[in-house]
């Protein structure tokens, strides 16, 4: 009798446990149903919000021209430093005026020569009248002096033509900078022989500040932004740029539209939009690639909406998830079409007021009690399941089945 009593005192805890596992699971099930889940919401409100574009540009010169001379000869001496800033009249090439100058003489000669045969006409003419009026000469022998004292005169108005072209000859061998500007390397050098007009350049000027940025736009967008202003709730935005350079870094400063081409490039479908920024610093160089950011329109009254409470259906259709008036979850379809920052621009569906849920949306379905909350408060259940560490939970009773095995 007291072996049987020793054998069942041994077996008493292999019995036991096996009761205790059963007692913890009936005491998890007499819990009651799981809380709602909680929701993070957001309240809409209406802004005014610029909607902004990103467009490819490229650099070009304010001005810039090309250097050609305007008479024939030897290039005699470059007066510029290539890469250096010259100012405008600055003379850049001396062209041989050895010849020119003597074609100045010639025709300061024959001015003098006009002049002395108009002096004599003149005075033929002069002592001509008195006779003719007497009939001591024929009417003729005047009229012939006259007409010799008007070819005269014209002879020295023609001979000081030839000379003021001469002379603007001679001032053409001194080639000077037509504008004020950053000048290039120099395609002619000393001894080199030019003609009048050549279509090759010496060198080039480009005025660097400001620059120019031209920027392609479809005609499509450009197209739909028009209709959009006619439309209502869009006005027109104000006209500065922002650049990023070719390297991924933002230029300083803003620039302005100055005004967008009345025509379509048949080969692209775009329009170019010019603006005009400023280069003190000379970072800008004509030719560079760049994107350049500016806001057309601004929308009136729009509602901003976190990305993080937009979803999408896989045919992508924009729904939200609303919280109710009696507490659950609404769910909305809305016209989501563009960003702003980091928000979605909604233009149907929604409206000021609405409480939008931006998170806990993976534990909420439409029609679910929810439990809502401001976004980016903190609960004491936050971040865990429904007892997850507490007395009587899941961890609790893994514990006790734990302790009871050994």
């Amino acid at each position: 009798m007291t072996a049987y009593r020793s054998g069942l005192k041994h077996r008493w805890p292999l019995v036991a446990a096996p009761l205790l596992l059963l007692a913890g699971c009936g005491g998890s099930d007499a819990k009651g149903p799981p809380p709602a889940p909680e929701a993070g919401f957001v309240v809409l409100e209406t802004e005014t919000v610029p909607l902004q574009i990103e467009l490819a540009g490229r650099t070009a010169a304010f001005e810039m021209s090309e250097v050609r001379p305007q008479v024939s000869g030897v290039i005699k001496a470059r007066l510029f430093t290539e890469g250096a800033i010259v100012q405008a009249g600055q003379t850049l090439y001396q062209i041989d005026p050895s010849l020119y100058r003597a074609a100045v003489a010639e025709a300061r000669a024959n001015v003098t020569n006009a002049e002395a045969t108009r002096e004599a006409a003149e005075a033929r003419a002069g002592r001509y009248r008195p006779l003719a009026e007497i009939e001591a000469v024929s009417q003729q022998d005047y009229t012939d002096a006259r007409a010799t004292a008007r070819q005269a005169a014209a002879a020295v108005a023609l001979n000081r033509a030839r000379l003021e072209t001469s002379s603007i000859n001679l001032g053409f061998t001194r080639v000077p900078a037509p504008i004020t500007g950053r000048i290039g390397r120099s395609i002619a050098t000393t001894g080199a022989l030019v003609t009048a007009n050549q279509p090759e350049p010496l060198t080039t000027i480009q005025r660097l500040d400001p620059i120019y940025v031209d920027i392609q736009q479809s005609s499509a967008d450009l197209l739909a932004l028009r209709r959009s202003l006619t439309a209502g709730g869009l006005i027109p935005s104000s006209a500065e740029v922002r650049l990023q350079l070719e390297d991924g870094s933002d230029y300083p400063a803003a620039g302005l539209v100055q005004f967008a081409e009345a025509m379509v490039d048949p080969a692209t479908g775009t329009v170019t939009l010019r603006a005009r920024f400023p280069n003190r610093s000379g970072l800008l160089l004509p030719g560079m690639y760049v994107r350049a950011r500016l806001s057309q329109a601004t929308a009136q009254n729009a509602i901003l909406v976190p990305q993080a409470g937009i979803t999408r259906s896989p045919r992508g259709d924009a729904t939200v998830m609303l919280v109710g008036a009696d507490g659950t979850a609404v769910e909305r379809r809305v016209q989501a079409d563009r960003t702003v920052g980091d928000k979605w621009l909604v233009t149907d569906g929604l409206k000021p007021g609405d409480r939008v849920i931006v998170e806990g949306l993976g534990r909420i379905r439409p029609g679910q009690k929810i439990r809502a909350v401001p976004a980016g408060s903190k609960s004491p259940s936050a971040g865990g399941r429904p007892g997850a560490g507490k007395p009587g939970g899941a961890a609790t009773g893994a514990a006790r089945a734990g302790s009871a095995q050994r």
